[in-house]
């Protein structure tokens, strides 16, 4: 059920029988076909769209909870359509692309994509990073840190302070401006400094993956690089546990 208000679209969630609708954009129809069928299985609403122009009728046609959205594709690029909806919304986007190397991956976290899939991936790995993308984002489902009523009070490290409730954070007196992903990642970490935290817990706190789920870390250490690019000459640094995972130092 969903309600249309000046323009805007609001779902209500109902715990128990809500079913997320998720908007595959594949030019590759064998590829389109096998996602629908085991989305479809794993309980999923699913709407197709076989390139950018078509994505984009089918996102303003549609209440849709989430994109997985192809890279390459005709017409318009999954970036360019990335763009697109972030000009009209904050809906999860997840970027399946063949393009693995770093600078890629950061180009589409730019453009606001909540997570990337590197083909080729299995349909288990989508349907994990898809629900515990609506595990954030669905109310009554608890689980991460982004799920939970986060401690409103200022939280204060270093030069960093962390206003929780409006996710916005401040060094030396200057905004940073965070992505929400990021946002949790520091809040995280700011928790307990001086310790490690490892990759997997990382994942599990803030995407909710769990510990035994056959996920890659990639995409948490390109979030990880663009957060000590944001931070700059912070006194705060996250450091590099070689075989282990992160360690926040604040001086």
């Amino acid at each position: 059920m969903a309600l249309i208000l000046r323009g805007f679209v609001l779902r209500l969630y109902q715990v128990g029988n809500f079913k997320a609708v998720i908007l595959i954009a594949e030019d590759e129809v064998h590829i389109r076909n096998a996602l629908q069928r085991n989305l479809i299985k794993a309980g999923f609403d699913v709407i197709l769209a076989s390139d950018g122009e078509e994505t984009m009728v089918q996102f303003r046609a549609n209440v849709v909870d989430l994109v997985v959205l192809d890279v390459l594709m005709p017409k318009l690029d999954g970036l360019q359509v990335c763009q697109l909806i972030r000009q009209e919304s904050d809906v999860p986007i997840i970027m399946a692309t063949v393009l693995g190397s770093p600078a890629d991956r950061v180009t589409g976290l730019d453009l606001g994509a909540n997570d990337y899939i590197v083909k080729p991936f299995s349909s288990r790995e989508l349907i994990a990073r898809i629900r515990s993308i609506l595990r954030r984002v669905s109310p009554g489902v608890r689980g991460t840190l982004a799920d939970r009523s986060v401690d409103t009070t200022v939280v204060s490290v270093g030069d960093l302070v962390l206003y929780p409730q409006t996710r916005k954070v401040y060094g030396q007196n200057a905004y940073i401006r965070l992505t929400e992903i990021e946002f949790y990642i520091l809040y995280f970490l700011v928790q307990t400094p001086g310790q490690i935290l490892t990759r997997e817990n990382i994942l599990q706190q803030v995407w909710g993956y769990t510990a035994d789920a056959d996920l890659n870390t990639k995409a948490l250490d390109v979030h990880i690089s663009r957060l000590r690019t944001k931070l700059g000459h912070s006194t705060v640094r996250i450091m590099t546990i070689q075989g282990h995972g992160y360690m926040l130092l604040a001086r």
